[in-house]
């Protein structure tokens, strides 16, 4: 039989005891349950004219908790789903399409050009989706934040 020594031991005990520390400081956690804001509209799902979409898109997004204390956005991504055409090249037709464009940010509101394309571009049917939006709490700690999902009504 090896003889293990001691120093060896005491590693191996103090590795062990700091992983069950840590894993019973995070199991006493309970994230709270976070709301998300643009503008004045507090739902996670809005079919909303372009227009209001216009005049939301330049707020910032806000996360706060049901106490509306608020959290600090560490990054989301933003996707804008629009309505497009393709052109069949041998036969000249134009058929509708579905064109999305999608980036990770760390700010908030979104860049200008991002805004400047929406408030321009946007048509009836299209979305615009807010997700993997990750906030940091007083602590330090991560949570991932719900998404929200804005439809162009007609």
């Amino acid at each position: 039989m090896k003889s293990i020594k001691i120093p060896t031991l005491l590693l191996a005990v103090f590795i062990t005891l700091s992983g069950t520390t840590a894993l019973q400081a995070q199991a006493k956690f309970k994230p709270p349950t976070l709301l998300i804001s643009l503008g004045d509209s507090k739902d996670s799902v809005l079919t909303i004219s372009a227009e209001k979409v216009a005049s939301i898109i330049n707020e910032p997004l806000r996360i706060t908790d049901a106490k509306q204390h608020p959290y600090n956005i560490s990054s989301y991504q933003c996707m804008y789903k629009r309505r497009a055409v393709t052109e069949d090249e041998d036969t000249g037709k134009v058929s509708p399409i579905t064109s999305i464009v999608a980036e990770r940010f760390t700010s908030t509101p979104l860049p200008e050009i991002w805004r400047r394309t929406i408030i321009q571009q946007l048509k009836p049917g299209e979305e615009i989706l807010f997700f993997d939006i990750i906030v940091k709490d007083d602590k330090g700690r991560l949570m991932y934040a719900p998404s929200l999902k804005i439809t162009v009504k007609p």
